[in-house]
């Protein structure tokens, strides 16, 4: 990506090092050189004080990005959550279906499974944020949004809502899990 170049090229015009930007932006030295070398990409807040700390706008810092985090954005998102999306689905699924054949035919057993079961669905919840991370889909997006003219505070905002939603959503499941076996062993008891 372009910013790198852009960051390093305005960095050495202003004849700063990597610590003196790095405490005009509120990040560490490591972050500056990640940047620069094409590592990690800054946050759109990152990108708003960089882009006032050089002088110059936002379009100018990450021209030619743009079009790249679209396409990787969508790209990333199609091809690698497709799967583990996919994969959540079905053990979230399972999760809720199988509760009741499970301890009726297995007894003790099947709790085990759905025991297994459950940490296996956490691990993959664990994958899917990981891979999100990796390739700074949300960073990407943010960057996006702004570019298209969307404030800072809607983007924030629409971000913790969503986080709101799935964590209310996955506590919901867990609790009715719960709740299920918990009848399901009193019946069999």
């Amino acid at each position: 990506m372009e910013l790198g170049k852009q960051i390093k090229k305005y960095r050495n015009d202003m004849s700063l090092t990597q610590d003196e930007l790095a405490e005009k932006v509120y990040v560490s030295r490591q972050t500056i050189s990640n940047w620069e070398n094409g590592k990690s990409y800054p946050d759109i807040n990152s990108l708003v004080l960089l882009s006032e700390v050089f002088g110059t706008s936002i379009d100018n810092l990450i021209k030619g990005d743009v079009e790249i985090m679209k396409e990787q954005v969508k790209n990333e998102d199609i091809k690698k959550f497709e799967k583990l999306g996919q994969v959540f689905g079905v053990m979230l699924l399972l999760i809720v279906i199988s509760p009741i054949p499970l301890i009726y035919f297995l007894g003790f057993v099947g709790i085990g499974i759905l025991i297994a079961l459950l940490i296996a669905t956490i691990y993959t919840a664990v994958l899917v944020e990981r891979k999100k991370k990796e390739f700074d889909i949300q960073t990407y997006r943010e960057i996006i949004a702004f570019i298209e003219g969307k404030k800072l505070d809607e983007i924030a905002k629409s971000r913790e809502e969503a986080k709101g939603h799935i964590k209310r959503y996955c506590w919901h499941l867990v609790r009715e899990w719960l709740h299920w076996l918990s009848q399901l062993y009193l019946c069999i008891c």
